[in-house]
């Protein structure tokens, strides 16, 4: 019997109340938000777990794509349009059966809301357990297709990195935290991310380093030919709206 992925039906039945909160991810050459990522949030700001410890593989599928229509439309009426800002959704490789069907929602609700689809990220995280490396690789082309962007969060995070970023071939990829803290004291992250900059830049592939939350990591970063920041140092996330930007490299 053929499976039916729930979440590519016109309903949405995931019935757990949830909102998104948004943090920009700073340009640092305008010193404007390139993008500004969809975190998932309690009604009352309660943090990510009082939500994702309530997603089961019965539900997976309508959380997923609840989770895409929620950061599209609070996204829109926070005024994502009023700049040229782009909106990065995080999604579970886990939860798209058939890719070109379990994206119909997702098409119909930006253009529903006006948002065009050159202006959406979709990122999956390096430590996410997908399955089928064909089956994320399918996902991806077709993601790609149709016009979106595709970012690796947590890049450096797992032990898979670099063969995901071969075989996916990402547009973007999110350096890991752990690479991040403390990098202007710590030479040896200091030549990996030295290295990663250079390796992106040849592949021409946008590199953005998460997790900052100093001056002097912002700097090291920005020494080190990282254009793409985010992190606390720039801007907490904020309930249903789009911060502006606080710090500087």
């Amino acid at each position: 019997m053929r499976k039916i992925c729930s979440g590519c039906r016109d309903g949405i039945d995931f019935d757990i109340p949830f909102t998104m909160a948004f943090q920009p991810i700073v340009d640092t050459m305008t010193g404007r938000p390139f993008a500004y990522e969809a975190l998932i949030r309690g009604l009352e700001g309660e943090g990510a777990y009082s939500v994702l410890s309530q997603v089961t593989q019965a539900n997976r599928y309508s959380f997923d794509q609840a989770c895409r229509v929620k950061a599209i439309e609070t996204a829109m009426a926070a005024g994502i349009m009023d700049g040229d800002a782009r909106l990065s959704i995080n999604f579970l490789p886990n939860a798209v059966y058939s890719p070109m069907a379990c994206i119909q929602l997702t098409l119909r609700t930006a253009q529903a809301e006006g948002l065009p689809i050159d202006r959406l990220i979709f990122e999956f995280t390096e430590n996410e357990e997908m399955g089928s490396p064909e089956h994320v690789g399918g996902i991806i082309d077709t993601y790609k297709q149709i016009g979106f962007s595709v970012a690796i969060d947590d890049f450096g995070a797992g032990h898979s990195g670099l063969d995901r970023f071969v075989r996916f071939r990402p547009d973007e990829v999110k350096l890991d935290m752990e690479l991040v803290r403390d990098i202007d004291t710590d030479p040896r992250r200091r030549a990996i991310v030295r290295a990663m900059v250079g390796m992106c830049a040849e592949l021409d592939t946008l590199l953005i380093a998460e997790g900052i939350e100093t001056a002097a990591e912002a700097g090291a970063l920005r020494d080190l030919g990282v254009r793409y920041h985010q992190g606390y140092w720039y801007a907490r996330p904020a309930l249903e709206t789009l911060p502006g930007v606080q710090g500087r490299a």
